[in-house]
């Protein structure tokens, strides 16, 4: 069997329990090596064959998980967060179910995640916002007119977007152009759950030249939105003037 393993943001201890076993298990591994911490690798027995794909093509990759197949071994694809998130995992699936090869996903813990519990801050608040938007800004890989960030911006709900704070000039543009205030609160966070992570706390008056000042380029989220600086109303759910499946109203 082959499985699509979400590592986790960085932190060795925040993949899940089973993807920790999946790689205790595995006789190959294929790891992200451009983001997925290398520590990680050490839940892997000894004489696994490791892989990293930062150094490979999508054509190896596959290669190699044909070989384990036909081997009958079993193959961890590691991928950084989770999978399913900006992993270009559809096409590797795809072109296993092309070939009858039989795989599963487990999920991982996204930087998203983890950043809002760096900060920390819930992402959604009675009365702010019950929205959360995962994005990136356009760059090599194209974003559809009706994705791009001033589009989105429109809906002045919490953002997260991933894989442009290198371009945090143009992210500023774009959310001003739809909509945001200059005052809007941003938080960048670089490395998020690594020993060096980085917290940024600005608006969007002034996120980019802190981003600039501080030599940020890659493996950072921006995330905005009035979520992190507003007046909200409590929860309905824990209120005990309110009723519901597993509690009665406390009047």
């Amino acid at each position: 069997m082959i499985y699509f393993v979400g590592a986790g943001p960085g932190d060795p201890e925040l993949i899940t329990i089973k993807g920790a076993k999946l790689l205790q298990e595995a006789d190959v591994v294929i790891y992200t090596g451009s983001l997925v911490n290398p520590k990680i690798l050490n839940y892997c027995k000894p004489g696994a064959e490791i892989y990293n794909s930062a150094t490979m093509t999508r054509e190896e990759i596959l290669a190699v998980m044909r070989r384990a197949h036909l081997k009958q071994l079993t193959v961890v694809r590691l991928h950084t967060g989770d999978p399913a998130l900006y992993g270009a995992i559809q096409e590797q699936m795809d072109a296993l179910m092309s070939q009858d090869i039989p795989f599963k996903v487990v999920p991982g813990v996204s930087s998203f995640l983890a950043a809002a519990a760096a900060i920390p801050h819930e992402l959604t608040l009675p009365g702010v916002t019950q929205t959360v938007i995962l994005t990136r800004l356009e760059g090599r890989t194209p974003v559809p007119e009706q994705e791009k960030l001033r589009e989105l911006a429109r809906h002045q709900c919490t953002m997260c977007i991933f894989l442009s704070v290198h371009q945090i000039e143009q992210v500023v543009e774009e959310l001003l152009a739809g909509g945001y205030s200059p005052q809007t609160p941003v938080l960048v966070i670089e490395k998020v759950s690594w020993p060096e992570e980085r917290l940024l706390r600005g608006t969007l008056a002034d996120i980019a030249e802190q981003v600039k000042n501080a030599g940020i380029t890659r493996t950072a989220l921006v995330l905005v939105g009035d979520v992190f600086n507003s007046s909200y109303q409590l929860s309905r759910l824990y209120d005990p003037h309110f009723d519901h499946s597993y509690r009665n109203s406390r009047k």
